[in-house]
Parts: structure tokens; sequence; C-alpha cells
């Protein structure tokens, strides 16, 4: 039988989980592209930017993840464009011939019409992003110790997150944290307790994918950190001097943005429907109309689940859809399985966790409804259980451990700006 050529577009968590489905498959060649060496661990990656990761804690490099699978290779490479009736990738390496094309490539910041905005306001998704707002946040006490100007200093520690989802939840109640716990013993001439952290969120509700008691809960838990958070509010206008947020001008000297996302432009190439988003319609079994041969999985795939409601951009999704996907594949290339007797994906909610601090997080499965110190220790191990490898959750470990008891962040460097075009997998 001849080899059939796999080619996968991504390292997150969708690419990698197909690609180790087809780990050492017969009859198999499969090929991972991504224009990043690692895998990233993107529901810590706020941790990085608070100061209380390192990035080598919540990333691995690909090479290293799939070494001992003989018929994966990893290409370090950006991808162009996909001719999906020639069955190529164009790439900044060349054309590259596949059988089957995974599609994995994610979602980046969506500023609704404003890309300027990103220059006050970056977003996060890598690393080069979560290094940057850990350098603006401790810049701007650096900046407020630097001078003597009290309304300079007001604004200096004034930060505003933009977007009430888990990010935006979770950087606040970590600048807040950091602030009162942390950092008020580095300063000597003023008082990092009195910096002001605000959440702008359009809708009536943070959190709104959890039910509505554990949303109000999250608002609490904020706001007893001392975080304000607004409601129904928008944003109109971003600039150096902070945020228009409908009558009202915050001075900020940090603004973070977890409002939306939008899919990488690659799934336009491929000349099929796409959402609002960008994101790629695709069918019961995650491949595009009139290419069985291709599959769109991950935040770029607008999938649905079996009662026709989208699927939400998250972890767990990715990793099943990956697994569904490379199992499939590998099913087919040894004949077990055709095109034509394909089953549904279908997608088991195993719910969902958010935390706002110590102590303090949401957790929803089934029925099941955690709030405080419960579902904190079960987001703590969660996340250490989906963290790569051994050497990463041990480390990840060690780092909240000393942290919950010295309410020290580590990784408090402050490093050169080099964070731009970097938003995509």
């Amino acid at each position: 039988m001849a080899v059939k050529k796999v080619l996968i577009i991504g390292g997150g968590f969708a690419g990698i989980n197909a690609a180790k489905k087809l780990g050492n498959a017969p009859d198999c060649s499969v090929t991972i592209i991504d224009r990043r060496n690692h895998h990233l661990f993107q529901p810590l990656l706020y941790q990085v930017a608070m100061a209380g990761l390192d990035p080598s804690d919540i990333a691995s490099p690909i090479r290293s993840m799939l070494n001992r699978y003989d018929n994966i290779s990893t290409l370090l490479g950006t991808v162009d464009r996909v001719d999906v009736d020639r069955r190529v990738l164009i790439t900044e390496v060349g054309e590259l011939s596949y059988d089957y094309l995974v599609v994995a490539c994610g979602a980046t910041h969506d500023y609704f019409g404003r890309d300027e905005w990103e220059d006050y306001a970056p977003g996060l998704k890598t690393i080069p992003q979560a290094t940057e707002i850990r350098r603006r946040v401790l810049m701007a006490f650096e900046s407020a110790e630097r001078t003597d100007d009290l309304e300079e200093q007001t604004k200096c520690m004034t930060f505003v997150l933009v977007g009430g989802g888990p990010t935006g939840v979770e950087l606040a109640g970590a600048i807040a944290e950091m602030a009162r716990n942390t950092l008020k013993r580095d300063f000597k001439t003023i008082d990092a307790t009195h910096a002001k952290v605000i959440l702008v969120q359009s809708g009536d509700r943070i959190l709104k994918q959890f039910p509505d008691p554990l949303s109000q809960y999250s608002k609490s838990a904020l706001e007893d950190l001392g975080v304000e958070v607004r409601l129904g509010d928008r944003v109109t206008d971003i600039n150096a001097e902070g945020v228009q947020v409908g009558d009202d001008f915050i001075h900020a000297r940090t603004v973070i943005w977890a409002a939306g996302v939008k899919a990488n432009p690659i799934g336009k190439t491929l000349g099929v429907e796409t959402d609002r988003a960008g994101r790629v319609q695709v069918g019961e079994d995650l491949s595009i109309a009139g290419h069985p041969e291709v599959f769109v999985i991950g935040d770029l795939a607008a999938a649905k689940d079996k009662e026709g409601n989208p699927l939400p951009g998250l972890a767990p999704v990715a990793i099943q859809q990956g697994h569904f996907v490379g199992k499939l594949i590998r099913s087919e290339v040894a004949g077990k399985t055709s095109m034509k007797t394909r089953r549904p994906f279908q997608y088991l909610d195993k719910g969902q966790v958010a935390t706002i601090g110590r102590r303090r997080a949401v957790m929803q499965s089934g029925r099941l409804r955690l709030k405080g110190t419960l579902a904190w220790l079960g987001w703590l191990l969660i996340h250490i259980l989906y963290l790569n490898g051994f050497r990463n959750r041990f480390f990840v470990f060690l780092s909240w451990a000393w942290s919950y008891v010295t309410f020290g962040r580590g990784a408090r460097l402050i490093v050169a700006k080099q964070w731009k075009n970097n938003a995509t997998e």
C-alpha cells in the first residue's frame, strides 16, 4: 500500500493531539507545521503575564513531544495558503502535497475593525504577548515610583481589562492580588495596594458561559479583591492615555484586551463558507464541503454539537477534535473504514472551570456547581493533569506551592518589547 501523506497545520491542542493519534501508524507519513517550535499550554498563559510562572513552565518543544513517533516529522515555517484543488500547501519553504490535511491553526484577537488599538491594548495568545503584558504591568509600578505627581501615580497604577470572559477575569484578579500581596513589599515611595483595577464587560454579566449564580459569585469575588467591575459598558476608543468607556474616559497607562477573537486567515483560503468571525464551516465529521480529505479543527472550526449549538473555543473541544480526526484518518489509511462510512464527531462536555484568585474559583460539570476553595482546588488539579510532561507539572506545582506560602511571584522580570506579529498559531 502506498504511504499516505498527512499534513497538520498548527501545534496547538488540536494539532498535537491529532498527530499523537497518528503516531507510528502504518503506511502513514505525518508532518506537523507551525510558525513556532513549541506547543503552548494557553490556559496558564495569564500566569506568565502575571509573573507567576516562567514561559518554559507551560511550553514544550513540538519535536520533543513527538520524537518517539518514527513517522512524524516537524517543520518550522509559515503556511501562506491552501490549494485544495491541487492538494498542496503553499509555504515559505515551497509547496507541500498531501493526501489528508488537518488545519488547526487557531485564532487571534479581534479588535472589531480597530486594529490600531493593539498598540495600546495587547491581547494574550502567545508568550511574547504575555511577557509584554508582564513588562507593562511591572513598568507601571516602576513609573509610579519615579514620580512625585500623585495624579500621574494614579494613572500609572490604573489597569483596565477589556472583556469579562475567563482571560479578563483571571487577569483582573491576578493584578489585584499581585498589587495587594506581592508588590506592596517591593516599593518604598508608593503604596502598591492603591492600584486600581477595572474590568469592563459589554454584557450584563461576566463569565456568561457559566450559570448565573457562579457569574454573580465571580463578580463578588473580584470586588472583594478591590476590582471595579463595569457591566453593560462598551469601549469606544483606546489611546496612549487610556480608555473611553461609554461617556467616561478612564486614564490608564496599562490596558489589556480580552474581548474577542477571530479565526486565522488561512481558513479563508480553503474556499468554503465561514462565519462572521472567519471560522470555517465544517460537516459532522469535521471535514469541509467537497473535500472529505481536508479537516478543520480547534478554534478555526465552526463546529456544532448534536443539538446544533456552536462548540466553544476551549482546549477540551480542540483536544477531543484532534483525537477524533487522528483516529479517523488512521482507520481510513489502514483500510478499516472509508470516507463514506464516517461517524459524526460528538463532543463530551466535561464541564468548565475558571479561577478568580487565591481560593476563589468557579466550576461547573453537568449538575455539579462549585465555588470558592473546592472549585479552586479542582482548578489546580485539572491544570496540573493537563500540562504536558512531568517536568512542567513538577515545576508548576512547586511554583504554586511557593507562591501560596510566600505570596511571592518569582518571574517578575522586565524584558524588551518583542510582541507584535505573534498573534496566530
